[in-house]
Parts: structure tokens; sequence; C-alpha cells
């Protein structure tokens, strides 16, 4: 998902967001130590969708403090 993508999203859709994100990069990390994974890339992928979407949480707490 593109960063424009989850900027038109509204709080509550980006909390959902990021609590699959965070499923998601669980069940990949518990898939690893068990398993191979057919694409390792899904693991950055993962944290870094993460990374957004709590960036802009980050960025409109502080716009809604000012």
């Amino acid at each position: 998902m593109k960063t424009e993508e989850l900027r038109q999203m509204s709080d509550e859709q980006l909390d959902l967001t990021l609590k699959e994100a965070a499923d998601k990069l669980f069940r990949l990390r518990i898939q690893s130590q068990t398993e191979r994974l057919n694409a390792p890339s899904e693991l950055r992928r993962s944290r870094r969708m993460i990374a957004q979407i709590k960036t802009l949480q980050t960025e409109r707490s502080n716009a809604a403090a000012k």
C-alpha cells in the first residue's frame, strides 16, 4: 500500500490496518522460524508498513495538539 493511500484513510481505518499488519508480521515471523518463506521480503514490507502507519498516526496527533 502506498503512503498516499494511507494518508487518505481515517484514523479508525489506520488502526485496523495497523492491527492487520502487526498480525501478518507475527505470522510471518513464526513461519520463518518453522519453515521456509516463499518471499522473505514480506518481512521487510510488513515492518515498513507498520512504521509508515505509526508515523502517520504521530503526525496526526501532533497536528491535533497544535
